[in-house]
């Protein structure tokens, strides 16, 4: 049964998102807490954009997941914010945290990401028999499944996605931008033969600029498969970058962890240890 999350994110009812702050929260102690990124321009890792918009957001009161989730609406779902959640994303973004540590954290929230995403697959109803011999209703995932990496760092993803589904196959596309034009550019595809016939997990851990997953769609789309049949499933996203994508295909569907103007570009570096 599908879930929206970004029901979970909006709804008054349900926990605040970890940029939201409670009423009784002191003003000066939020905007500290919304710009933790925003005091770092020695660090040439942080654009000044990404700074200026984080400054943007602060300034106007607003929520930066809120804000993108209402603009985009629900083709953006985001896993419903808890502690765990939040100290996995800040073991991951921590310029401290060991290899071995990061890679731990990373499977962990990468296995979190590929279950919500599963959710979000066709089930159908059917009867078993239990050992004591009693019939039980539950449901069966519909056939007609796969996954597609974006090389390098979506081969992070491929792991966590054959422990949930062993038996599911694995598509993969290299992506690199030209030398000349710096314009992303296909350099090897391979998918199933009957792709355009499946429902797609595209797995890419970072979305920051958005243009390398758009590339890959277009070439998945070149392969028969519409984009309402694909569901990406990234562990952190830029605003810019998700809404980049889901204005280039209006159907897709975008799982994340996180919406943060500042997105951990060091992801692919650190977990395959070429940093």
């Amino acid at each position: 049964m599908e879930t929206d999350f970004a029901d979970s994110i909006v709804t008054e009812n349900k926990m605040p998102c970890h940029n939201q702050q409670p009423n009784n929260v002191n003003q000066d102690h939020a905007v500290m807490k919304q710009v933790r990124f925003a005091n770092n321009a020695s660090n040439p890792a942080v654009s000044n954009s990404a700074v200026e918009e984080l400054k943007e957001t602060t300034e106007n009161g607003l929520n930066t997941e809120g804000q993108v989730q209402v603009q985009l609406g629900p083709q953006l779902k985001l896993l419903p914010l808890n502690d765990q959640i939040r100290e996995l994303q800040t073991i991951i973004r921590d310029i401290k945290t060991s290899r071995g540590d990061f890679v731990f954290c990373a499977d962990r929230l990468i296995r979190l990401v590929v279950e919500q995403g599963l959710n979000q697959l066709p089930y159908s109803e059917c009867t078993v028999i239990t050992p004591t011999g009693h019939k039980y209703d539950g449901v069966k995932f519909e056939k007609g499944n796969c996954g597609v990496s974006i090389m390098r760092s979506g081969e992070a993803m491929e792991q966590g996605l054959r422990d949930c589904c062993r038996s599911i196959r694995i598509g993969k596309i290299l992506i690199q931008s030209d030398e000349d034009t710096q314009k992303a550019k296909v350099f090897y595809a391979k998918f199933p033969p009957d792709i355009y016939r499946r429902k797609v997990l595209l797995m890419y851990p970072i979305l920051s600029t958005g243009n390398t997953v758009i590339e890959a769609v277009r070439v998945l789309i070149e392969h028969g498969l519409q984009p309402k049949h694909i569901i990406l499933l990234s562990l952190f996203s830029t605003p810019h970058g998700a809404k980049s994508i889901i204005q280039e295909f209006p159907d897709i569907t975008i799982l994340t962890t996180e919406v943060h103007p500042v997105a951990p570009t060091h992801f692919g570096q650190k977990y395959f240890g070429t940093d």
